[in-house]
């Protein structure tokens, strides 16, 4: 739990025990911890070295306060990565301006292979300092939506993200789910009916594009770094963006088909993601499917949800449900 301080296992370990057993000598540490000697000799002499601990004259060991000890730790690791974000943005400048000129090969990387593309997918996210835009398309070759954890730690760093999801990838298993995650967390989701390739973009100056399949059988990709190219896939973007449909859904909870008839004045989070998932164009079946529903209970709320609106049609439905704020996106309800 303290490596991000830079403490080990058994650093951790001692501190831990010491916390609960002040004025603890080595050779206590050691029986309680099965810890060889020269293990605890070592992780003491880190922990007194970093005001973690102190060393009486009879050679006995308590720990510091940890609110103290720890906290001191923590304000010089900010201090640190606060240095190394504006030694990061110079190099970034420096970089910049020494690709000016540069030649196709050190504007282009190929990547290839699984591991290769996950790797870099990661890396391309945990460079961004502003945004991270991508197109996300079916099937997920090196990395599923809900692997992917440089998206939370980007988050924490304030990176906005913005994703734009095929149509179809709403039907892929779980993907509903991991996109209720992802608008809690703060993630701006959108839909078209198709996209054109799969991409994720940091700010403006790295763009990763993953290719077919090699003949060899290996995924490819393309790493792009700031050129016409990039900006071009940077307006593309863009323009994807603003034509998609939002997809949002309320912050509330999940809620089982038992509770469905609770509210019989507003819609309830379960009528609120079956309106999201069928003004995104899925059919009545992916709709269920990805909701644990049956055709029969979806059936039977939207029904319901058209008698609360007083209208007839889906299409009507549609319109009410934009209208009075049931729902972000726009556009009709569409069915199998």
């Amino acid at each position: 739990m303290l490596d991000a301080l830079g403490l080990e296992p058994d650093d951790e370990r001692v501190y831990r025990t010491l916390v609960g057993r002040p004025q603890s000598t080595a050779v206590l540490l050691s029986d309680l911890l099965v810890l060889s000697p020269a293990h605890v000799d070592k992780a003491l002499s880190r922990l007194v070295g970093w005001g973690l601990a102190t060393r009486s004259a009879d050679a006995r060991f308590t720990a510091a306060p940890p609110a103290m000890a720890l906290g001191a730790l923590i304000s010089q690791r900010r201090d640190g990565l606060r240095t190394a974000e504006q030694a990061l943005a110079t190099i970034a400048e420096e970089h910049r301006a020494a690709m000016t000129g540069s030649s196709i090969s050190d504007l282009i990387e190929v990547v290839t292979g699984v591991d290769a593309i996950r790797h870099r997918f990661l890396q391309v996210q945990q460079a961004a300092r502003t945004q991270v835009r991508s197109f996300i398309t079916a099937p997920f070759v090196a990395l599923p939506p809900d692997e992917n954890t440089a998206e939370p730690m980007a988050l924490d760093r304030g990176v906005l993200f913005r994703a734009v999801l095929d149509r179809a990838v709403l039907a892929e298993p779980g993907i509903v789910h991991d996109a209720v995650d992802s608008l809690r967390n703060g993630v701006q989701l959108r839909v078209a009916d198709h996209l054109p390739m799969k991409l994720v973009l940091a700010d403006s100056d790295l763009g990763l594009v993953p290719l077919a399949v090699t003949p060899a059988g290996e995924p490819g990709a393309v790493l792009l770094h700031r050129s016409g190219l990039l900006d071009a896939l940077d307006a593309l973007f863009e323009t994807v963006w603003r034509t998609a449909h939002p997809l949002r859904f309320s912050a509330s909870g999940d809620e089982s088909e038992a509770t469905v008839e609770a509210d019989t004045q507003h819609p309830t989070e379960l009528d609120r993601r079956i309106l999201a998932l069928l003004l995104a164009g899925l059919t009545d079946l992916t709709v269920a499917t990805q909701l644990g529903l049956s055709p029969r209970t979806l059936h039977r709320r939207l029904r319901h949800l058209m008698d609360m609106a007083g209208v007839r049609t889906r299409m009507q439905l549609g319109a009410h449900a934009v209208r009075c704020g049931w729902t972000g996106p726009q556009g009709k309800v569409t069915g199998d």
